[in-house]
């Protein structure tokens, strides 16, 4: 099915790796035009020659979301280059386990700085440009929003702030025509997954529980699938959807844990 992405510019924060690296070889393959905004990071460069040898359109920016500056210039950038924003993509983050007793103040501030400020900076300064496209915002949260994971205040709260803004920038855009829409992701096979695993004792033992209570499949989530998701909200073909959480994470959250492990 097509679902009319060409030359759509979707710009993906953190789109070098992981969910949002997904999110841009697929929009890519759909004829959309994909910036990835992101840190520089190990291969990023070598994903965008990746990207261009195989004929399709892309842009890379190199930006640290945390600052304001930066995301006013990856902004100032895609226009410039392509002089339009069909869709934002909020994605970049990471689950630094800021805890409660073992975190501190100071620690919690920096999480929601890298967590959840550039969600609100990058929509701010991308707005006027998808009020003209008309364009849609997607948010990539966590299922640790909705029911919390322990040891992960920062990465939390930054997370459920991520679904309120959802539902709050849904109702205050509107009058524009502007969808916002969320993502909730639980286990998904990526670098930053893994890095997260690896910080308890006996990772391979973890990861075999978690797998287990996964209902459809026993398996984890692949990052495509998330990418499918953000793809089809992206498009037209869903232009009547707006406000809405939707998880995308084989049952884990709302089925019956016990038949995962059935």
């Amino acid at each position: 099915m097509d679902i009319n992405l060409k030359d759509k510019v979707i710009l993906v924060s953190g789109g070098a790796r992981g969910i949002g690296k997904a999110i841009v070889r697929e929009s890519a393959r759909e004829g959309a035009i994909p910036v990835i905004v992101n840190k520089p990071v190990d291969k990023v460069l070598d994903f965008e020659r990746e990207l261009k040898n195989a004929g399709h359109e892309c842009l890379f920016i190199e930006a640290e979301l945390s600052q304001k500056e930066d995301c006013r210039k990856a902004v100032d950038k895609t226009l410039q280059v392509y002089g339009r924003i069909n869709c934002l993509v909020n994605n970049a983050g990471n689950n630094d386990r800021v805890g409660l007793e073992d975190g501190n103040p100071e620690d919690f501030m920096r999480s929601i700085q890298m967590n959840l400020y550039h969600y609100y900076t990058l929509t701010h300064f991308a707005l006027e440009a998808l009020k003209v496209s008309k364009g849609n915002i997607i948010n990539i949260s966590s299922v640790t929003a909705t029911g919390g994971q322990g040891g992960t205040s920062g990465y939390t709260a930054s997370k459920g702030g991520q679904l309120a803004l959802t539902r709050e920038w849904a109702v205050e855009l509107l009058k524009y025509g502007i969808r916002v829409n969320a993502i909730l992701p639980a286990h998904v096979q990526t670098p930053l997954y893994d890095s997260w695993i690896n910080t308890f004792d006996n990772p391979e033992e973890k990861l075999r529980n978690m797998v287990k209570r996964i209902p459809l499949g026993n398996r984890m989530t692949t990052p495509e699938e998330i990418a499918y998701m953000a793809l089809f909200l992206a498009s037209d073909k869903a232009s009547h959807i707006t406000g809405q959480h939707l998880f995308v994470d084989g049952g884990y959250t709302h089925l019956d844990r016990a038949i995962g492990s059935s």
